[in-house]
């Protein structure tokens, strides 16, 4: 009876498998990732291997039904009941993997579980551009004491990168929150003191 549930458990995870493979590697094909996406491919081939792999034992405990296979019988006598337990929670994960598809398919869209990192970079830099020029533009308005100009780049920059970052995060409802774990510290009493230094050198 152990190996009659590892062979359909064996199967069921191989034909799991192959399909995750397929979903990794058709659309990694269809956007030309192939060779630019490492990651995905590796993915892929995981998967596929183990597909062959749950997949030929499965095949082995089947054949003696048919033909005489010595190495099929061994393997059946073999299959007790821990191998079989494990063959029936590996099938029970590859079945809940393909129910959370639906749940998270906007994920699972094209080649977007493996996308490529050039773009992530992109979008870095692009943050960091909004941010720095923001905060250039800021303080050089802040010297020339035109607080007004100096707001409106702050808040520029903020927009652009809570913009940026909801797009890397990949959600709609994300928002920048300036929040410090403690009040900032200023030395105002020193800063006078230097500012008065400044203006009277002895």
């Amino acid at each position: 009876m152990t190996w009659q549930i590892g062979m359909v458990a064996n199967f069921v995870i191989a034909f799991a498998y192959l399909f995750i493979a397929g979903a990794i590697i058709v659309p990694l094909a269809r956007s030309n990732q192939l060779r630019s996406n490492p990651l995905g491919g590796a993915t892929a081939a995981i998967f596929f291997t183990c597909a062959v792999h749950h997949g030929t034992h499965a095949v082995h405990m089947l054949l003696p039904a048919f033909v005489a296979d010595d190495r099929g019988l061994s393997m059946r006598a073999a299959w007790g009941w821990p191998l079989a337990i494990w063959d029936i929670v590996g099938a029970l994960v590859a079945v809940y993997y393909w129910t959370l598809r639906r749940n998270y398919s906007s994920l699972m869209e094209g080649a977007a579980l493996f996308e490529d990192l050039r773009k992530r970079e992109q979008q870095a830099l692009e943050l960091n551009d909004s941010v720095l020029q923001g905060l250039v533009v800021s303080k050089m308005a802040l010297d020339l004491d035109d607080h007004e100009k100096a707001r409106a780049a702050l808040d520029t920059s903020i927009s652009s990168a809570s913009r940026i970052i909801t797009n890397l995060l990949g959600s709609e409802h994300f928002q920048i929150q300036l929040l410090r774990s403690a009040p900032a510290v200023v030395d105002l009493d020193n800063r006078a003191t230097n500012a008065t230094a400044k203006e009277n050198p002895s």
